[in-house]
């Protein structure tokens, strides 16, 4: 097996203890393959074959491919006089010698990417070093957290200093903590940090994530910050055929935001609260995912109601009949409520 130590220099080393898939605080490379390590100095590119890996610090990526793509540290600059400026990683060289390092690295077939708590899986990856984000493409994506699964169809990405995570297109995300299934066209799971308290209430939804591996990051995206995965789920905001499923009941909407602490969710635009064969319609609900209370809001300036769907219970065919008890007993011989006007309306 061919083996490579690459110096990727110039990078926060206090990110190092964080168990995020985080490969831009600094340290060593370590680059193996079963069918060797090519070096392109014309390209500055090193590309390891079959069974490669690459491990820096605590985070270790695996695939059929590996290419490293480098620069001399600090820009061409500060190159050392009379080195090329293609020299390739070494290991243990000085910034103002003339290294170089790392600045993207790229991952082909079968692409496993893992620390101690964290495994993000995809056919493709791409991991930008400036920006601290990691695209994932191709199929079967997905991230694993020790709360959160995450996965999707089109892409995945994760952006560390920004304790985000993005899927893209037939995303789900799945509470494993509270059995809960979250799936949308876009989903953006934000993560605490180590210690950091939830909010008490989810916020209102927003506007979906436009984030991409040629933004810029935010300046909240300190780099001192723990990488994801240390904390837990913050908030998930979903996008476009929001859909929440519990083991009693469905909600749908168009977008919506969820607080796995409180276990509160909020759904905008057709919003409808399925459990059995009931169903109440609205604008606006606010739901109780523990507790299974929902509310409803509808949109009063325009003059819409909440409509709701309720079908009492019917024995089956068949079923020995038990004797009935008094009206005063029986819920279901109660008085519907006078502010209820669309009980037993069809939506």
């Amino acid at each position: 097996m061919t083996r490579l130590l690459a110096l990727l220099l110039l990078a926060a080393p206090t990110l190092l203890h964080a168990q995020g898939i985080d490969l831009s605080g600094g340290g060593p490379v370590d680059v193996t393959a079963t069918d060797g390590i090519e070096w392109r100095q014309t390209e500055q590119v090193i590309v390891a074959r079959r069974d490669a890996r690459a491990i820096r610090g605590e985070v270790t990526v695996d695939a059929d491919r590996l290419m490293a793509r480098y620069r001399p540290a600090g820009g061409a600059a500060n190159a050392a006089p009379g080195r090329p400026a293609n020299q390739p990683p070494v290991m243990g060289e000085n910034p103002a010698g003339g290294s170089s390092e790392i600045w993207r690295l790229e991952a082909e077939g079968r692409v496993t990417i893992h620390t101690a708590t964290d495994t993000a899986r995809g056919d493709r990856a791409v991991y930008d070093m400036d920006q601290a984000v990691l695209v994932l493409t191709g199929r079967e994506l997905s991230l694993t957290t020790p709360t959160q699964l995450l996965t999707s169809r089109d892409s995945l990405e994760y952006w560390s200093q920004r304790r985000m995570a993005v899927a893209r297109g037939n995303a789900v995300a799945v509470d494993n903590q509270e059995g809960r299934r979250i799936s949308a066209d876009t989903l953006v799971s934000y993560l605490l940090a180590a210690d950091a308290p939830a909010a008490a209430t989810p916020a209102a939804p927003v506007r979906p994530a436009t984030a991409n591996a040629n933004a810029t990051p935010t300046a909240n995206g300190r780099a001192a910050a723990p990488a994801p995965g240390a904390g837990k789920v913050d908030r998930v905001e979903a996008f476009g055929h929001v859909e929440i499923r519990t083991p009693t009941e469905v909600v749908r909407g168009d977008r919506g935001v969820y607080s796995p602490a409180t276990g509160m969710a909020r759904l905008l635009g057709n919003v409808r609260i399925t459990r059995g064969d009931n169903q109440v319609n609205g604008r606006e609900a606010i739901v109780n995912l523990r507790t299974g209370v929902a509310r409803l809001v509808s949109a009063s300036d325009r003059g819409e109601r909440v409509r709701g769907l309720i079908v009492p219970q019917q024995d089956k065919p068949g079923t020995p009949q038990a004797p009935s008890p008094s009206p005063s007993s029986s819920p279901q011989a109660a008085t519907p409520q006078a502010n209820s006007p669309q009980q037993g309306r069809r939506p």
